[in-house]
């Protein structure tokens, strides 16, 4: 297949990859099959020991759009960044190693900017287990959302979002963040680039929950998360704690 070679309106897909070897090439394929074809995918391999690198390698060599960068170990936050600074695209979005989109997803989100006249847009997205089941909820996408909203809490779920840097340019992670509330950080950026985004309804992407991943330490996480309000947002202790216990409710009923 031939480089696309119009980056007027070609996406740039960043997808970090540590040891993701087990699930990427059902994220890749997932990308493969858009309907909106004018896109790039730099898999940014970030110091993996397994055989990502080269499972990659071989998706390159059959399609020109898909791009592998390796690094040493940096983290999530460095490993996207590196992929911003290469893209060539219009749009980006940042898509995990173990996360899908759904075939029409690139189209979808494209048609909801264009209607909206957005620089950030989103969608609902259901949830999937280790062995790509889809169980529990649909995780809902807000109709819109402000820069004052996303201060209580992302209600962007990263795999979704896709902005347009014809607003402010490209937008880069926090790494000073050391890829923990990065994600957040840099979909704060985003909508700010207009003060507003816009939620897709429809559940156009598939986020992998893996074992353990939604009991881990839960002490860590609300010193993160208040340490984000407090050091980040420089929020005062009363909102801080409002937004605190909104941001823990909401994650007791995600999983369910």
């Amino acid at each position: 297949m031939e480089k696309q070679k119009n980056t007027r309106d070609m996406v740039s897909i960043i997808t970090p990859c540590w040891n993701g070897e087990k699930y990427i090439a059902e994220t890749m394929d997932s990308v493969l099959a858009q309907t909106y074809t004018n896109w790039e995918m730099i898999v940014v391999d970030d110091g993996s020991s397994d055989g990502s690198a080269d499972l990659v390698r071989s998706y390159e060599k059959k399609d020109a759009r898909i791009r592998l960068i390796c690094q040493e170990n940096a983290g999530s936050a460095a490993a996207r960044n590196h992929g911003i600074k290469e893209a060539k695209g219009r749009y980006i979005a940042l898509l995990d190693a173990d996360d899908v989109w759904e075939e029409n997803f690139l189209e979808e989100q494209l048609k909801l900017m264009a209607q909206k006249d957005a620089a950030c847009v989103y969608s609902s997205y259901r949830l999937m287990d280790e062995n790509s089941r889809v169980y529990g909820r649909m995780v809902k996408a807000p109709e819109k959302l402000t820069y004052k909203k996303m201060c209580v809490r992302n209600y962007i779920g990263c795999l979704t979002g896709l902005y347009d840097t014809q607003a402010k340019g490209k937008i880069y992670l926090r790494e000073e963040l050391k890829s923990l509330r990065d994600d957040y950080a840099f979909w704060l950026d985003c909508v700010a680039a207009k003060g507003v985004a816009y939620g897709n309804p429809k559940p156009l992407a598939k986020y992998r929950v893996l074992a353990g991943s939604t009991t881990g330490n839960k002490k860590k996480l609300i010193r993160v998360q208040w340490k984000f309000y407090r050091d980040y947002l420089k929020l005062g202790r009363i909102k801080s704690f409002s937004n605190l216990v909104r941001w823990g409710i909401y994650g007791v009923f995600k999983f369910m």
